[in-house]
């Protein structure tokens, strides 16, 4: 099932989706599975697994560490894709291939789109890939039935955001405030204002990311967005208690 069409289902029968996020072999692959195994018992709707990278810039210090870590344990792109077919069959909720340019363009961007596709992916975010230069990766997702998945900011202008949301697929991504991912972010007049210009210029579903971390931002979205997107904190409470943090947490955010 196509991308926009798989969360179109899901927002009939729930008011607001959530996808979370995952370290690709960081602590580890076996823990990265125990972490996706809570989330499904919680029933997210999306899971982005990160490619690591040296340099992800859109990242902030808790992800940059963990980034390295997984490099520094050996995690290569072929073992990022084998865990991703593995989950792929084994959950029910959609994987994405988060990372950055650098790690498509060394493999060669139709080569990744294969790899991609015959991992089960639903789609990639390439946040340092800009639009005007993702013509070629874009026609080749489109082949394979992919969604390269568009991030929005604050700061574009009206017209810059009419068209990122013209050529969007599957969803777009709100960036909810300036700088990198792990800071919290005011749930505030600003946000829900720039939610609706996002609304305003696209046709497919809006995800909020960046400081998304309470139940109180979860009710804020609710109504606002389709989809509130949960990285860093979901990390966070890996890190300080493992896997009974993970559900802690999750449970208090979506219970």
């Amino acid at each position: 099932m196509a991308l926009e069409s798989y969360l179109r289902e899901r927002l009939a029968r729930k008011p607001l989706l959530v996808m979370t996020h995952v370290v690709c072999g960081y602590p580890s692959f076996e823990e990265n599975l125990r972490a996706l195994e809570v989330m499904a018992e919680f029933d997210v709707d999306l899971v982005e697994l990160q490619f690591p990278f040296s340099e992800p810039s859109a990242d902030g210090p808790r992800f940059v560490r963990a980034n390295q870590l997984a490099i520094e344990h050996g995690t290569h792109t072929r073992d990022c894709f084998a865990f991703m077919a593995r989950a792929a069959q084994r959950f029910p909720f959609k994987l994405l291939m988060m990372g950055y340019y650098n790690t498509v363009f060394k493999m060669g961007e139709a080569a990744f789109i294969e790899q991609l596709a015959a991992a089960g992916g639903a789609g990639l975010i390439v946040p340092d890939l800009p639009l005007e230069e993702s013509g070629e990766l874009r026609r080749l997702a489109a082949a394979r039935d992919l969604d390269p998945i568009l991030l929005l900011a604050p700061t574009n202008t009206e017209a810059r955001l009419a068209q990122l949301g013209a050529a969007a697929r599957g969803f777009v991504y709100a960036v909810a405030r300036k700088g990198v991912t792990g800071s919290k972010t005011a749930m505030d007049a600003e946000l829900s204002d720039f939610i609706a210009r996002c609304r305003r210029v696209t046709q497919v579903p809006v995800g909020v990311g960046f400081g998304v971390s309470s139940r109180e931002d979860i009710d804020f979205l609710r109504g606002r967005a389709d989809i509130a997107i949960i990285g860093t904190a979901a990390l966070a409470a890996w890190e300080e208690r493992g896997e009974a943090g993970l559900r802690a947490f999750l449970a208090e955010l979506l219970g």
